[in-house]
Formats: C-alpha cells, sequence, structure tokens
C-alpha cells in the first residue's frame, strides 16, 4: 500500500469529520492527489464521498458551509467554506446514450466501488484516491507509475466515450511536460470523428489551460499532432513540412520552429511572472505568429523566403475561431502576431516607436508583451543564440525612454484645447484632433503649449 501526503487546506478538516459522521467515507480526488505526486502544491481539491446518498451529504456539508446543489442530479455539490469552493461528489455511473462530450446517462451510486468509479476517470495520472485519514493511495491503474515515467495514459475503455478527452490530454501533456502512451494516441486517433460534437466554449476552455498552465506546451502539440487531430486546425497542420531557410532557421520547418517557440513563450511567461491572461495572449500568438508562411513562401535557389507573412491577420483569426477564443482574446494575439516582426531593421526612429506602440495600443496590446514573443521567436531557433534580438532591445529601450512600452502614447491636444481656441465641437473638430495625433506620432511636438502652437500654424483659419 502506497502512502504519499497531500497537503491540505484547514478548512478541509471539519468537512471530512462531518462526512465522516454523517456515516460516509471521503477521498481526495483527482488533480490534487496528482499534483501532489509531482511533487506540486495543489491548487483544486474534489472530494468523491463513499457510503453516503446525496441528500444525506447535503445535509452533513450545510453544518459546515454553504452548499450549491448545482449538480445534485449527477451527485455532485459544491460546497463554499473559508473562502474556498470544493467539489463534493458521489462515485456515479455513467453509460453512452448518444455521441459526443454530452451524450451520457449519469446515474450517482454511493456504493460503487471505488476501482470501478476510478476506471470511468480519463487518464491514470487523474485515476487516483487518497485517504486524508491515512495517507493511502488507492492507485489501481499505475497513475503513480506513470507519473515517474512521463507518461499520459488513458485509463480504461470509458476513454472513447468522450472525444474532449483528447484535449484534455493536449493540455495535460503541456502542463506537465508529458509523452503520450501509444496506446493513448492510436484510442485518440479514433475519436476524431466526433470532434464536430464539441462546443466551441469546451474547445477553448482545454485551450486556454494549454496556454495559461503549459511548462512544455510542445508536448501538447505533439500528442495531438500524433493523434491525428490537426486536420481539424488546417492552419496548424500546414505548418508541418513548410520549409524555412536554412541560415535563419536551422532548427527545421516552420512546425518545429513553432512548437520551440511555443515552449520558449511559456518559460518567458514564467520569468516575467505574467498574469493568467497576458500568457494565454503570449501562448496563443507563440502559435500563431508563424500561420501565414505556408501561403507566403516561396523558393529561390538555395533561398526561402516568405514575404508578408506577418500580414496574412485572416489565417491568424481563422485559427482563433476554431479554437473558440474570445474576440477579446483573439484582438491581443491578432496584434502581436501581425507586429512580431516589427524590430527587423529599426534604426532608432522615435516616430516609429510611438506609430507601433499606437498600432497595439487598437489591439489592446503593448510594446512590452510584443518584446515577449519577438524573444521567444528569437530563441525558436537552435543552435542559434536567443534570447532579444540587438534590434528589438534598442526599440524597447527608446518605448521606455519615450513612455510608450507598456501603452499607447496618450493624446496631447484634447477637445477642451480646442474650444478654448474657438473651435466648436463638430466634425472640423474631430479631423484637427486625428490630424493633430498624427503629428504628435511623428514627433511634430511633445507638450500640450507646442501643440497648440502647431494647431495655429497649421489651421490659422482657426
Amino acid at each position: 500500500m502506497r502512502r504519499i501526503e497531500v497537503p491540505c487546506p484547514e478548512a478541509l478538516d471539519p468537512v471530512l469529520r462531518a462526512i465522516r459522521s454523517a456515516g460516509g467515507r471521503p477521498w481526495i480526488a483527482g488533480g490534487a492527489v496528482r499534483d501532489a505526486a509531482m511533487g506540486l502544491v495543489p491548487g483544486d481539491f474534489d472530494i468523491e464521498v463513499y457510503g453516503l446518498g446525496v441528500n444525506a451529504l447535503a445535509r452533513a456539508l450545510a453544518e459546515v458551509g454553504r452548499v450549491h446543489a448545482v449538480g445534485r442530479a449527477f451527485g455532485v455539490l459544491k460546497l463554499a467554506i473559508a473562502g474556498l469552493e470544493i467539489d463534493v461528489s458521489l462515485p456515479r455511473r455513467e453509460s453512452k446514450s448518444a455521441p459526443g462530450h454530452r451524450g451520457f446517462l449519469v446515474e450517482p451510486d454511493p456504493q460503487l466501488e471505488p476501482q470501478e468509479a476510478c476506471a470511468r476517470r480519463d487518464f491514470t495520472i487523474n485515476a487516483m484516491l487518497w485517504d486524508p485519514l491515512t495517507g493511502e493511495v488507492r492507485d489501481y491503474f499505475g497513475g503513480l507509475g506513470d507519473i515517474e515515467r512521463r507518461v499520459l495514459r488513458h485509463t480504461g475503455p470509458a476513454f472513447a466515450d468522450d472525444p474532449l478527452r483528447v484535449l484534455r490530454g493536449l493540455q495535460f501533456a503541456g502542463r506537465f511536460a508529458l509523452r503520450a502512451d501509444a496506446d493513448t494516441v492510436l484510442l485518440s486517433r479514433r475519436l476524431l470523428a466526433e470532434y464536430d460534437t464539441l462546443a466551441p466554449e469546451r474547445i477553448f476552455a482545454e485551450w486556454s489551460k494549454w496556454a495559461a498552465r503549459s511548462t512544455r506546451p510542445s508536448a501538447g502539440l505533439k500528442y495531438l499532432a500524433a493523434s491525428g487531430w490537426l486536420v481539424r486546425y488546417p492552419e496548424l497542420e500546414r505548418l508541418d513540412g513548410c520549409p524555412q531557410d536554412r541560415k535563419w532557421h536551422p532548427e527545421g520547418d516552420v512546425w518545429t520552429h513553432t512548437l520551440l517557440v511555443c515552449d520558449e513563450a511559456a518559460a518567458i511567461a514564467e520569468r516575467d511572472g505574467l498574469a493568467a491572461e497576458d500568457r494565454l495572449v503570449l501562448l496563443l500568438a507563440a502559435l500563431c505568429h508563424d500561420l501565414g508562411k505556408p501561403a507566403t513562401t516561396a523558393i529561390d535557389g538555395d533561398r526561402v523566403r516568405s514575404p508578408g507573412h506577418a500580414e496574412l491577420v485572416v489565417t491568424f483569426a481563422a485559427l482563433l475561431d476554431r479554437l473558440g477564443c474570445p474576440a477579446r482574446i483573439a484582438q491581443r494575439v491578432i496584434g502581436l502576431s501581425r507586429h512580431h516582426l516589427a524590430h527587423m531593421g529599426f534604426a532608432g526612429s522615435s516616430r516609429h516607436v510611438r506609430r507601433l506602440a499606437r498600432a497595439l495600443g487598437e489591439h489592446a496590446e503593448t510594446i512590452e508583451q510584443l518584446a515577449r514573443l519577438i524573444e521567444a521567436d528569437h530563441g525558436g531557433r537552435p543552435p542559434l543564440p536567443g534570447g532579444l534580438p540587438e534590434s528589438m532591445r534598442d526599440m524597447l529601450a527608446l518605448a521606455r525612454g519615450l513612455a510608450t512600452a507598456a501603452a499607447a502614447p496618450p493624446r496631447l491636444l484634447l477637445g477642451r484645447h480646442l474650444i478654448d481656441l474657438g473651435v466648436a465641437p463638430g466634425p472640423r473638430m474631430g479631423e484637427i484632433l486625428a490630424a493633430a495625433y498624427e503629428a504628435q506620432l511623428d514627433g511634430a511636438f511633445d507638450s500640450v503649449d507646442t501643440a497648440l502652437a502647431w494647431v495655429a500654424e497649421s489651421f490659422p483659419e482657426r
């Protein structure tokens, strides 16, 4: 019998005691056990309760916290206690009733044997139970061994009931740097036909976890490719085999480069302590930044070129749409991807930096974030040296000096200034303000006083 220690918050103690007092046996299930076995600090705690019906369980939990019975029909209760929200569930039987992720009949069964309940879980690393009273681990399917070997392996035949599990495999492989088991890859291939049964929001939920949590995102992408699922993402599929100039890309084709850039982006996000959404955007931009190459690549003798590949916004948007990406996130990703070559040939122009900051600002993005993508792009070309290229270092330094690295330049000339000059609100005021902002970006003035002087000279009739 194996024992491990799963560090649980003190708030769980009264919950576990209440369940035991009511006659149930609580186990910590799934992700918390996996994370502890990997040496990570668990963030979410799910409790699976045996020997107690859902009504009796709800009464016991109500004594220690606030119970939300949102999944009561499926034997799932949510308990709010001490700032935590904990899923407390009964073991359940599931039977396939229709194709797809939602095609199940679910029946809670508190008398179900733990091994039978665990057999319904997706991967062996998620199919373990831990007894908080004794420290005992129930590992019926070899999850601890798979963690040691860094293998992602499906738990059993029930894996084939739910196509969403393939995308869950994408994010688990990326998050924990796992190599997919050959039988799991084969079974995943058979689920491809059910892809269209997945709702866009569920697709993006798994992709967003891949982007926001992966330590080695390339591992998830390799699993997806091996499983044949890239055919559902043709913008990615076309990267495989797309050539690059060996002088600048000795690492290989565009797919190989993209895998490396995604890994670099994850490391940069960790180094800079990015918030979840910023990390998500950076990883998706790393995934998208070279999607335009297959359509623009041409071979001229021993040279390979892809002119204009950063401008194929429609291709970036197409993949993000397939991923179910919300418009706000897609806007940021497209802005970064479109400008990932903006540092090329930089010669110290303040005008260039101000206009780039404005262009990124239209996508709710910044030069600081663009620098991270460019650093990842530069680092995804081994054995060439990585780091931030000199041109981007110079651009970033100038942007910081101009206070435009983290935001677009604020408008110096405002409507109230023109009103003071006697310009009435209306279309003409809008024209003057727009022209003034363009002039400001070009460096025509750098203060309100000089802006007013510029207006007097440029629009003397006013």
